[in-house]
């Protein structure tokens, strides 16, 4: 029995494992073909609107592409990478392991194994909404030290790892209340090394389907110079970094616009970017309330909380709260609902504030209650500007 007749016989058991529901996962590996840097490949059945289809997970040498086939289209696919390349095989059942090798004379061993796993896999997509970035086969992740070539999590990432999936799980859930659309232009002002940004890119890519179109902006060049070389390696096409400033960067045509941990006034220059482009998800996580501090502190205004604020440590948590509650009346006077959480916690932020403005198309605010509310605020804590009400003039 020739190679191709052997590679038949070792498709059609993996067909009929996936029939008969028994079927894991099946990796391919030894390449010795002609597409460059191509080491392995793994496929995993998963479930998509309703669709049973095969995973591929394709690894290069720098970097993993993730593609999802029909199952016929993918049985096809695992034939003609056996007969052209690939010298070795495993295919997992809750049945048995089946090992396919092509042997340096040429010979095809098919050797049956006892069972590696009992357990079949859920076919659920989103199956870990915990984990939603899953540590395996990413290779970006592995660039950015969060895991190792494994897909094994440092444990000195284990928080940032967390937070990672913290933020698009939230993320996830606010995305579903802005419009529909295949092609979502996504800004993430102060990207930094770009964890989250990677991470969100490969969430609406590879998990709801969309073609996102993310756009990093960092004022560090080595930073940008880095990112987009981690983007390229992972094939992430509509994924770029520029460098420049909040206060610089031209937002026309935002749909969602992001800036984490940006200080002080920056969150107040992002706000008003995503205002600017009428976008429909703004998501801020403020660092630092230096503006209404030194306003609270200059006027000296007595009210009723004189007994906390004489105490510096509640000063500025009172100012951090008072800076975050006006941008929120901001945000809901220029025509978006709003929404103030904690974020997230670890060892560098302890506690952060998200605010979040989805822009309102049922109903119009009521612009001249919601600018009473602001100018009292403002009286009451003896500010003479907000930051964000200075740049959109009102």
């Amino acid at each position: 029995m020739n190679i191709s007749e052997k590679v038949q016989e070792f498709v059609i058991t993996l067909a009929q494992t996936i029939s008969n529901q028994t079927f894991v996962s099946i990796s391919l590996g030894n390449y010795k073909g002609s597409e460059e840097n191509l080491k392995n490949i793994y496929a995993k059945r998963i479930l998509i609107k309703k669709e049973e289809k095969l995973s591929f997970t394709y690894r290069y040498k720098t970097r993993d592409i993730v593609k999802n086939h029909p199952i016929n289209e993918g049985l096809e696919l695992i034939q003609n990478y056996l007969n052209n390349g690939f010298r070795v095989s495993t295919l997992f059942s809750t049945a048995f392991d089946l090992l396919f090798e092509i042997q340096n004379n040429d010979r095809v061993v098919l050797k049956k194994k006892e069972a590696s796993s009992k357990t079949q896999p859920s076919l659920d997509h989103d199956k870990n909404k915990k984990r939603l970035i899953s540590p395996d086969n990413k290779g970006y992740l592995t660039d950015l030290k969060i895991t190792d070539q494994s897909g094994n999590v440092f444990k000195n990432a284990q928080d940032k790892y967390k937070q990672i999936n913290h933020y698009v799980e939230i993320l996830s859930t606010l995305i579903k209340e802005i419009p529909t659309k295949d092609t979502l232009k996504v800004v993430d002002m102060g990207s930094g090394k770009g964890y989250l940004t990677f991470a969100l890119y490969d969430y609406l890519q590879n998990v709801l389907n969309l073609t996102p179109e993310i756009t990093g902006v960092e004022f560090r060049e080595d930073l940008v110079t880095l990112c987009n070389k981690i983007a390229q390696d992972a094939s992430f096409s509509n994924l770029n970094f520029v460098e420049g400033t909040i206060e610089s960067y031209e937002s026309a045509g935002t749909d969602i616009l992001i800036a984490l941990h940006a200080c002080d006034t920056a969150t107040d220059d992002a706000i008003f970017k995503g205002i600017q482009a009428d976008a429909e998800l703004i998501v801020v996580a403020p660092c630092c309330h230096k503006q209404i501090r030194r306003e609270i502190e200059k006027h000296k205004i007595h009210n009723d909380v004189d007994f906390l604020t004489r105490h510096g440590i509640f000063l500025e948590r009172q100012a951090e709260m008072v800076t975050d509650g006006i941008r929120a009346m901001i945000l809901e006077y220029s025509g978006y609902k709003t929404k103030v959480f904690e974020f997230i916690a670890d060892a560098h932020t302890p506690k952060n504030v998200m605010i979040v403005g989805i822009k309102n198309h049922k109903s119009a605010p009521d612009k001249g209650l919601l600018l009473k509310k602001i100018q009292d605020a403002k009286a009451y804590f003896g500010i003479e500007y907000h930051h964000l009400e200075r740049k959109l003039g009102i």
